[in-house]
This record gives structure tokens, sequence and C-alpha cells, in this order.
């Protein structure tokens, strides 16, 4: 097993278990996992071993994702290890917790907007697309406002009068293909444990005198359910299947594609094998489908990735098949 992901899964089970996610999401302390990921140097994965990073491939970056979307990390950790990278070797970032946006609107005078911001309102930082350039936020003084369900911790940021820290020309195509295809991997993970969750109750849950799993109306949804998951976990690793430092555009626009739309599928399933049970704040598969949810729309969903697709295989003249292999994926 890579070494890194054995160091991760051990900080993850001391610090990120679902009680302790529970507590992250109601407003409790995230310091111990935060800087314990922070001081055993996950986040500085990427970077180039020179700036005291692991210089780890982006093939071997796709396990680690996965392990945060399995665990539901309530932090953004997978954010804060792209934002590193896209940074380096040129800038490094200040302390602090560091998420994504894909885009910065602007509104009168100085006035700036980041819309749904994961983990907006915990986040130091914020570094975002401004056009095709990279800059950096300070969330201090960004008025938040909570987005979606609360306990995903996004926000929509909003300044009246924000200078950016920083500004990295003609970094925002390499922020708006990594976004994509971090989340897709982090919804592979989460898919998988969901699924894994459902197949167990199903086993071990007893109803008319067998376990669930034997009756066939169960199967066939299980069945289904597994044809997603691989589905999804199949088209996130396919970005990270590359020797660049960034996932490709197409291959990652893909990878989120099949994801989100595999995640309504996969949270609908397991609810409705689990019953009314799965619906209880007290039982943890919650914690895995409101990330299933949350994660499906952060960085453009389904629709708006498969028209980004669809208007590049028009654009392209060529066949589907040819317009894949030729743009890396397959």
């Amino acid at each position: 097993m890579n070494p890194f992901l054995e160091a991760l899964d051990k900080v993850l089970q001391d610090h990120c278990t679902f009680p302790d996610v529970r507590r992250i999401e109601a407003g409790g302390s995230s310091d111990a996992l935060w800087h314990t990921v922070e001081q055993v140097g996950f986040l500085d994965l990427l970077l180039p071993e020179e700036q005291g990073g692991a210089a780890l491939p982006l093939v071997d970056l796709f396990s680690i994702l996965e392990r945060l979307g399995r665990a539901a990390v309530p932090l953004p950790v997978a954010q804060a290890i792209v934002a590193r990278a896209l940074l380096a070797p040129s800038r490094s970032l200040p302390a602090g917790r560091v998420t994504l946006a894909m885009h910065l609107l602007r509104g009168p005078g100085k006035a700036l907007v980041c819309p749904s911001v994961p983990y907006g309102t915990i986040a130091d930082y914020v570094l975002c697309g401004d056009g095709g350039d990279l800059v950096l936020l300070s969330c201090a003084a960004a008025t938040r406002v909570v987005s979606g369900d609360v306990r995903c911790l996004g926000a929509t940021l909003q300044w009246a009068d924000a200078e950016p820290l920083l500004r990295e020309p003609g970094g925002a195509p390499r922020l708006r293909a990594f976004a994509p295809a971090m989340a897709a991997a982090m919804l592979s993970g989460a898919m998988q444990r969901t699924f894994a969750m459902a197949l167990e109750y199903c086993n071990n849950r007893v109803q008319f005198g067998k376990p669930l799993g034997k009756f066939q109306a169960i199967q066939q949804q299980l069945s289904e359910m597994a044809e997603h998951v691989l589905a999804g976990a199949i088209a996130a690793e396919s970005a990270f299947h590359t020797d660049a430092g960034t996932p490709p555009p197409l291959a990652a626009a893909i990878a989120k594609s099949r994801t989100s739309e595999a995640a309504a599928l996969v949270a609908a399933t397991a609810h409705a094998v689990h019953g009314a049970i799965g619906m209880t704040d007290e039982y943890d598969l919650g914690i895995l489908t409101r990330r299933l949810h949350d994660w499906r729309v952060v960085y453009g969903g389904e629709s708006h990735w498969n028209r980004v697709i669809g208007e590049k295989l028009l654009a392209s003249g060529a066949g589907i098949v040819d317009f894949v292999r030729l743009d890396g994926v397959g």
C-alpha cells in the first residue's frame, strides 16, 4: 500500500470518525484534525521535493482523494492540497485553511462575490479564478451566507471592498480542470462507502425470516447501485491518469459529469434499501449522502459538464470515439 495512504488512514481513524464529523458539522473544533493533517505533510503532497513536498504523481493522488471522500472529511483538505500545487513553485500560501472557488463575480465598486464556496463557513482563504488569473482572498472580512445544508459548511462569500492578497496570471484554467476532477475523486470514495453500508445492512437485516439481500428486488437495486459506483470510480480515476501536473480538461469534465450523475442515484438507492432508519440523524448513512448531494453540485453538476462536453464534441467535428481519444481520455 502507498505509505501516504497508510498514514492518512491512521489520521482519519484517530480524528475523523463519524462522531468527529458530526461534532465538527455542529460547530465543534476541527483543530486537531487540521493540525494533524498539516503537520504530517499531507497538504504538500503535490509540491516539488525542493519545496518540502512529496512530488506525488496525480495517479497516486487519486487514492488519497478517494479516502477523504470515504471519510466525509468536513474540512477543505483536498482543496488545500490542490491550492498549494496550483501556486507552486512561484508562490506559497499563508498558513490557514484554504478552499477553492471556480469563479469570482464583481459587483459595484470593489464588491466581490464567490458563490457557493465549499467549506466557505470555516475557510480562512479562498483561491479562485478571476477571468484567466488566480487570486487569493482572505475570508476574514467576507460576509458568509450559508448555501445548501448548513452541516456541509458551504457558503457564498461577499466582500464590500476587497483587494486580492495575491494574483497568479494565467492560472485559472488549471483550477477549472483540477477542481471538478478533485470533487469527482471524493464523490467516488463517498459512493463506495455508501454502497458498502447498504450491502452490509441488507446482508444483516432479517425480514420475513431471511436477510433483505436475499430478496430479488433488493438484489436488483444493489446491482444497479454497484454499476453506478463502479462507473463513477472508473470515470473519476481516468482524470488522474496523466503525467502532467493537471488533469486533462475533458477527462475532468467527464469525471465530474459521471460521478455527479451517479451520486444522486446511489444516495437514493441507499436510502431506499435502508428504509426509515436511513433517514435518522443518528445513523451514519446520512453523513455520506449529504456529502454526495453537496459534492454533486460543487464545481458544476452533471448538467453543466454535459453541456461543456457536448459543445466541445460538436465543435470538434469528430465522432465520439475519436473525440475522446484525441483529447487524451481513452
